[in-house]
């Protein structure tokens, strides 16, 4: 056996999983919804364990500030900016050549995620916000689709799997998009590093248990964990709670059905930025508008996005799908004037 054909060789050792459980995960088709911190560890752990297509989604660039906790970054990354799912497929190609990773930079709605979703057998959770939480919820009991969610702030975090076919679901455990004010964010509540990779492993614990054939096994509880005052507790969320459930006990998927979703514009977790959400679903040209800078500000030009800085502070960066992230601003009014200088609407 050559060293490549022993790579899963401890996985296959390990018996609830074995050859046929590995066989399972290496056909398995997986995607990962945030290449952040829970999404970045938890890529890289489903890539190592082999998972045979991976899709990695994510909006956003690598900064700074990202390399204290998201594996598959590092300097290089963060000084060029790059888009986050594109840097991290290009590491997981390095670990592992053997799979296929499709890298996607877009942001989620209720118009495209049929379309970025589609054929995934299962969907890990690495979301930074509860709107896309509850989209993806409503798309799981639309499509009968597993998905792991996981969410992590400050040192405190908690995991559980949903199953897409029935009772329960994350709206028995959130009914309702807590208010901004009322949710603790990285920017009010920091975040550790172990906190997200213990959290993005338990997550890709309950996603083997059931890409291999352990279903059984899955856990039936909300974990959630405090690392640093030492707590761990379970919360059981049994038929009750699920009665009158406004998705799966009453099948109202107001987020998918476009009847509830994600605010237009919002200042991004943790960051001096704001997104502008595109005002069409059309493609940009991200070659014209780099010529229609020319001579504005200094410019970047990828596969991905075109980035403009204006002065030394701030920069639009221009996703194809027509987002655009305003940096060295925190204010909405003030980002949507510089896109509408510089883009345009």
């Amino acid at each position: 056996m050559s060293p490549s054909e022993n790579r899963y060789a401890r996985q296959i050792q390990f018996a609830p999983i074995g050859a046929d459980g590995h066989d399972r995960i290496s056909q398995s088709r997986v995607a990962v919804l945030g290449c952040g911190a829970l999404g970045s560890v938890a890529a890289e752990l489903l890539g190592r364990a082999g998972v045979g297509h991976l899709t990695l989604i994510d909006r956003d660039v690598v900064e700074w500030t990202n390399l204290q906790r998201q594996s598959l970054f590092d300097e290089s990354d963060a000084s060029l900016a790059r888009a986050k799912s594109q840097a991290a497929a290009e590491r997981l190609g390095e670990i592992n050549s053997q799979i296929e990773i499709k890298p996607i930079v877009a942001d989620v709605t209720a118009d495209n995620i049929r379309q970025l979703l589609g054929g995934a057998d299962l969907v890990m959770d690495a979301a930074d916000n509860f709107a896309l939480r509850f989209l993806l919820n409503d798309w799981s009991l639309s499509t009968r689709t597993p998905w792991v969610h996981g969410g992590c702030v400050g040192a405190n975090g908690q995991v559980r799997l949903f199953t897409g076919q029935g009772k329960p679901c994350f709206r028995c455990l959130v009914p309702q998009p807590p208010p901004a004010s009322a949710v603790q964010t990285c920017d009010t509540a920091g975040v550790i590093g172990p906190a997200t990779h213990l959290i993005a492993s338990l997550q890709v614990t309950e996603a083997l248990k059931w890409l291999s054939g352990n279903q059984d096994d899955v856990r039936q509880t909300v974990l959630s964990v405090d690392l640093w005052s030492n707590r761990i507790r379970e919360l059981k969320l049994g038929p009750a709670t699920s009665k009158d459930c406004m998705a799966c006990a009453q099948q109202k998927l107001e987020f998918l059905d476009g009847e509830r979703g994600q605010t237009s514009d919002g200042v991004l977790c943790g960051r001096d930025a704001v997104q502008i959400s595109a005002l069409t679903g059309s493609q940009i040209d991200l070659a014209t508008f780099a010529k229609r800078w020319d001579g504005v500000g200094r410019i970047q030009l990828t596969t991905f996005f075109a980035r403009l800085f204006p002065d030394d502070e701030r920069s639009l960066t221009l996703f194809r799908d027509g987002r655009v992230i305003v940096t060295g601003t925190s204010d909405i009014s003030e980002a949507r004037t510089l896109y509408d200088r510089y883009v345009g609407g």
